[in-house]
């Protein structure tokens, strides 16, 4: 059986230095450890400033993931997510944090992307208030 770190391959596009951890759906903690140790090794020995994570096969990633990418982000290295499968586009902070390039690819922004809004729900704060305005309080009613 192969060891994940064996798995891992990492190739140039273009300026792009990209990670790829093969055809795994499901990302857990010994992924996001090795993601984070090959981050560490690329940015921080090796001098690389952009970074792209091939997510074509994930279906699922641990939350930590996304912190992890947008501390290097913070820290001015350009963090790029790769053919992201439907599942992880729909994910709230890829639908905040990911500003579409082109087809395939994303990049990590610190810009809100795409404004949410809960569906079927209009200003909710206004609702509140007149909702407020509307009812007596309770220490009146007496």
């Amino acid at each position: 059986m192969a060891t994940k770190r064996k798995r891992m391959n990492v190739y140039e596009a273009g300026e792009v230095t990209v990670m790829d951890l093969g055809a795994m759906d499901i990302w857990d903690g010994a992924d996001l450890a090795l993601i984070r140790d090959t981050l560490v090794l690329l940015i921080q020995r090796e001098g690389r400033r952009k970074i792209g994570v091939d997510m074509s096969h994930v279906k699922y990633i641990p939350s930590g993931f996304f912190g992890m990418l947008f501390d290097w982000k913070d820290r001015g290295v350009e963090m790029y997510l790769l053919d992201p499968q439907p599942n992880v586009r729909k994910m709230l902070w890829f639908r905040q944090f990911a500003e579409r390039l082109m087809n395939n690819a994303w990049r990590l922004t610190s810009e809100t992307q795409e404004e949410l809004t809960p569906d079927g729900v209009g200003h909710w704060e206004d609702e509140i208030e007149d909702e407020m305005l509307r009812t007596e309080p309770a220490y009146r009613a007496r």
